[in-house]
């Protein structure tokens, strides 16, 4: 029988691992603006990232990159707000509807645009397959 991963161990490791890096702030290492959210300084607070065992065969780079948490290099340094008006309005009234009815005929694509003839018409629809043109009269 195989045998099974200590879970304690990998728990402890994971610890050690995250008090280095909360230890660790962006502040430290760079002159950072008064208004920086708490979640920029502090790189360890980011979490999600742990490494999948994958295929090596569909192994990519973004997969290498994406897997580590980031450092306090990678942190921004600034944050700047933009504004909510759009949205804010979209939030309060919903998006704009047009109420109007649709009066444009849609034109054949089978047999060119001075075609009216649709698959709803079934007495004229198969004989709007003639490169002539439909006949009305058949």
């Amino acid at each position: 029988m195989a045998e099974e991963p200590d879970p304690e161990a990998a728990v402890a490791a994971l610890r050690s691992a995250e008090e280095g890096s909360a230890a660790q702030r962006t502040s430290d290492h760079y002159r950072v603006s008064q208004d920086l959210p708490a979640r920029f300084n502090h790189p360890g607070w980011f979490r999600g990232y742990r490494v999948k065992e994958r295929n090596l065969l569909f192994r990519t780079t973004n997969m290498d990159y994406g897997a580590k948490p980031p450092t306090v290099h990678e942190m921004p340094t600034s944050f700047h707000v933009s504004p909510h008006a759009f949205s804010d309005r979209l939030m309060k009234f919903g998006m704009y509807r047009n109420y109007g009815i649709n009066t444009v005929m849609e034109k054949s694509y089978v047999t060119g645009p001075d075609n009216f003839i649709t698959f709803l018409d079934t007495l004229n629809f198969r004989p709007s397959y003639r490169t002539q043109g439909p006949s009305l009269s058949e």
